[in-house]
């Protein structure tokens, strides 16, 4: 396994650091409640998550099987991580951001298939497009919608998601019962941990991305410096990303700081000062309209 540069050895670290944290919580050495430990495994997965997202983009390693290798373990139990890397990769490949048709990550529903929801569910959809709502039923709407897809493309014998899942079964079994052989955590806080992980995980991607006309305006950047920040290794700068998708988290900020005003122009000047802001504007407050509201999407 040869790093991709000198500079690597940050984000091998970081995984050290995040594997070493994971397995300190499980083993409780000091005997927390546990309770409080599977609280304080919640942004650890958080990180992991993070971390799978910074290797889908070619770090620490030059060889991208090194790369998958060591972040494949699903530490966060619900999204096999080549689906995740196949779906996220489309995204970055994508000039149609946000349409719902075209986008596999867009949070965004086709205008006719929003027509057809029951009003239910639609209640469920307007109270996720706020943040308290992302947090709290985003993860299972994403894993709903994905089940769906995934389900949909396995009848259709799509053969990589098959055997994402094929692969992506074992390995939670596998995680399972190492988190039972080191661990006196009970399996079902552990399946809480890693589904409020994933809910931290939605802070990040609550604002990602907007559906505007132009596509340099769709997504953000949140000039936030504190843990979110690292716990998201940067990626709240989204469109310093975006354009830069293989420059690595630990430059990110270095980048944004020599091009900032040339960013927050491309950008459309879509941009919030930090987590903070967004927590108290949208904590409950509907950010925009579930809908699609531009030309497209027209199926789902």
């Amino acid at each position: 396994m040869i790093l991709k540069d000198r500079s690597e050895w940050r984000t091998l670290g970081l995984l050290t650091i995040c594997y070493a944290a994971w397995l300190f919580f499980l083993i409780n050495p000091f005997g927390l409640p546990w309770i409080v430990a599977a609280i304080l495994l919640c942004p650890v997965i958080t990180l992991h998550s993070s971390l799978q997202h910074e290797c889908i983009h070619g770090h620490p390693f030059r060889d991208s099987a090194a790369n998958d290798a060591v972040v494949v373990l699903p530490m966060g139990l619900y999204v096999p991580y080549l689906r995740f890397k196949d779906s996220h990769l489309d995204h970055h490949q994508n000039a149609n951001i946000c349409d719902p048709y075209d986008d596999p990550e867009s949070w965004y529903l086709a205008q006719d298939f929003w027509s057809r929801l029951p009003r239910v569910v639609k209640a469920a959809f307007e109270f996720n497009n706020t943040l308290a709502g992302r947090m709290l039923i985003g993860p299972i709407i994403s894993l709903i919608r994905l089940a769906m897809s995934d389900g949909r493309a396995a009848i259709l014998n799509d053969r990589d998601v098959i055997f994402a899942w094929v692969l992506h079964i074992p390995l939670v079994a596998l995680l399972l019962a190492l988190v039972s052989m080191v661990s006196g955590m009970p399996l079902w806080l552990y399946f809480i941990s890693a589904y409020f992980g994933m809910s931290i995980l939605m802070i990040r991607t609550y604002l990602e991305h907007q559906a505007e006309e132009s596509h340099l305006g769709r997504s953000v950047i949140i000039e936030d410096r504190g843990p979110l920040s690292l716990l998201f290794l940067n990626n709240n700068l989204h469109a310093v990303h975006h354009a830069y998708p293989s420059v690595a988290w630990h430059r990110l900020p270095s980048l944004y700081a020599r091009h900032r005003d040339r960013f927050l122009k491309l950008n459309r000047g879509y941009s919030y000062r930090s987590y903070m802001e967004i927590i108290r504007t949208f904590a409950f407050r509907r950010k925009e309209p579930v809908p699609y509201p531009l030309a497209g999407g027209s199926d789902q």
